[in-house]
Parts: C-alpha cells; structure tokens; sequence
C-alpha cells in the first residue's frame, strides 16, 4: 500500500492557494477541472515530499463545511483492491462505497475518519459481488 494524498474541501480557491503555496511553500503537482461534476481538484506537494500530497477540492457550488465537513479522506494505493476489501470485509469492515469499477473503494476508520482505497495501475475488471453491491452509509 502507498500512501497517497489527504483531501479538503476548500471554500475559496484562491485564498487556499495563497496560503498553501505562497505562506507554506507547497507547490501545484496538478489540477483537475470537471465542468460535469462541477469542481475543481488541486494537488499539492511539498519539495522534499512532492509525492505525499494535499488535495484541495473547490466546489463550484457554494456549501457550508460544518462539523468537520471539509475534512474529506486520506487515500492510499493498493495492489490489489478486490483482495483487500474482501481481507477488509473479513474482519468485520464495512466497505461504504465498494469497488464496483474495480478502481476505487471507501471505508471508514473506528473514528470515522473516511479512507479511499485506489487500484495501483488500470483498473481490475468489474466484478461480483462487488459490481452490483451498494453503498452503505457515508463516505
């Protein structure tokens, strides 16, 4: 497993960029824009450790973030998600958001802390049961 990022949700762009890159010193690895999902992703990183990032996710759509709302996921890479989640499942995990695209999964910490598991590579072929499972709970 690696890790691979934190997210946060940001209210304003701009001022998130300001004071993550021009006070911290983080630095833009890369950006992603969806007009369809209305948001923007920016992905920071620090110069001795550009590969442990710092999602910042702007919503176009103004939304309060209360109780922590804006405190989104930390991410890891797997090898094998199908493999983990079934290890995951096993152990008495929930998996709130399975991996039905063979590419991505959520679970959730005992304190509720949302984790994403992403598939290192191409995605895995959807498969049963977890193409047809669905979501349950937050994520």
């Amino acid at each position: 497993m690696r890790y691979l990022h934190t997210m946060v949700r940001v209210s304003d762009l701009d001022a998130s960029l300001e004071f993550y890159c021009d006070h911290l010193g983080l630095k833009e690895i890369r950006r992603q824009e969806s007009e369809q999902g209305r948001f923007t992703l920016v992905f920071l990183g620090a110069d001795e450790n550009d590969d442990a990032q710092v999602e910042l996710t702007y919503n176009w759509d103004p939304e309060d973030y209360e109780g922590g709302r804006n405190f989104g996921h930390l991410a890891y890479g797997v090898d094998d998600i199908y493999a983990l989640c079934e290890k995951l499942q096993a152990a008495g995990i929930t998996i709130n958001r399975p991996p039905r695209d063979g590419r991505m999964a959520f679970i959730r910490s005992p304190d509720g802390i949302s984790i994403e598991l992403l598939q290192k590579g191409e995605p895995k072929a959807p498969k049963e049961p977890w193409q047809s499972m669905e979501n349950t709970g937050k994520w």
